[in-house]
């Protein structure tokens, strides 16, 4: 060895960046906030992406995924995307989705608009409709099954009960291979049949991949401060959370710059 090779420092080892240690960013799943407490419904401004302009604004807004309300009209004989037992937040006279048709007599649902909010003008969409929208907009679904579906989906009508699930399960047949679609619902009667029918029909898939809930708010009308739930969104950013669900997309997408990558 030299004594010119002696005195030449060793390269220094890269020091870690701090960007190279920041977490991964989850990919957020938009939820349209809805009030709690007495008569939530009539605050209700009908802030769920269950059409394409909602789907769209929340893609702008920074979400890879939304989620979205199924329900059935009368006799399960139509599935489509709406969040309130009834008619509240449309236009024409107010009755409950599951006591009516999709386009037949003068209630029906097909055709009416929706009355306040954000996405007053738009319409209700079915099922399939909607899947094709998300597909289009490179979104991920994630479908909750309402409570007042399983009036068709748990019938003891054969007939009804059969059809019914043709509608919810038809489109997601048709779909799955190009879009990702996640099915759920809170009913725990309903969760149990939809487990049994997917598993039946080789489409176990739809029942995973849905995003972790950290938020602490209740929400209201006007909406609360986005900032209640730092300490949540802290809390599930470190825990390494793939795919997380809010009710303030824009506020979480940019609360997310500088703290993951």
């Amino acid at each position: 060895m030299t004594l010119a090779s002696l005195l030449v420092s060793p390269p220094l080892a890269s020091a870690p960046s701090a960007h190279s240690a920041l977490p991964a960013c989850p990919q957020i799943f938009s939820h349209g906030g809805y009030p709690t407490g007495p008569n939530a419904w009539e605050r209700d401004q009908v802030r769920q992406p269950n059409n394409p302009t909602a789907i769209r604004r929340y893609k702008a807004w920074g979400a890879s995924g939304v989620e979205a309300d199924l329900q059935l009209t009368k006799d399960g004989t139509k599935a489509v995307m709406w969040h309130n037992t009834s008619t509240w937040g449309l236009t024409g006279t107010k009755k409950n989705i599951t006591d009516i048709w999709w386009a037949a007599g003068d209630t029906a649902l097909k055709g009416r608009t929706i009355n306040r909010g954000l996405f007053q003008g738009e319409t209700v969409y079915t099922f399939r409709e909607w899947l094709a929208s998300m597909r289009s907009a490179g979104m991920v679904g994630l479908v909750e099954i309402k409570p007042e579906a399983k009036r068709s989906l748990l019938s003891s009508d054969p007939a009804i009960k059969s059809r019914a699930w043709a509608e919810v399960l038809g489109p997601v047949k048709e779909s799955y291979r190009s879009q990702e679609i996640i099915l759920y619902s809170h009913d725990s009667a309903l969760t149990a049949e939809l487990r049994n029918r997917v598993s039946a029909a080789g489409l176990s898939q739809v029942l995973s991949g849905g995003p972790v809930w950290p938020e602490v708010t209740d929400w209201e009308e006007p909406p609360p401060s986005w900032r209640l739930n730092e300490n949540a969104w802290k809390t599930t950013l470190q825990s390494g959370a793939k795919r997380v669900a809010t009710d303030f997309t824009p506020q979480f997408k940019t609360w997310l710059q500088g703290k993951c990558q």
